[in-house]
């Protein structure tokens, strides 16, 4: 499923007009991204937790020249499933 699934099942479980369901995921999706710029976590409960982490900086090497570059230090998100998530995917 992608984001137009999800706006089709919005839209099938509400009903109204499909742009107000693909307002609503857009709402949803830009509150999370937006929660997570600012370094907060977002909890949905029976799906998990969407947060932010900090990674070192890291010396990787390039497979095609074989030389040393630094990877520099970034923020990455994360995703941990809730255990309702993960006992119906079992």
């Amino acid at each position: 499923m992608n984001k137009a699934g999800l706006v089709d099942a919005l839209h099938a479980a509400l009903g109204g007009t499909r742009v107000a369901a693909e307002q609503g995921v857009e709402t949803i999706i830009n509150s999370i991204v937006s929660e997570l710029k600012k370094g907060e976590e977002v909890s949905i409960a029976g799906l998990g937790i969407f947060s932010v982490k900090q990674r070192k900086s890291r010396t990787a090497r390039n497979p095609r020249t074989g030389e040393s570059i630094t990877v520099p230090a970034m923020k990455v998100p994360k995703f941990r499933a809730a255990k309702g998530l993960k006992d119906a995917v079992k």
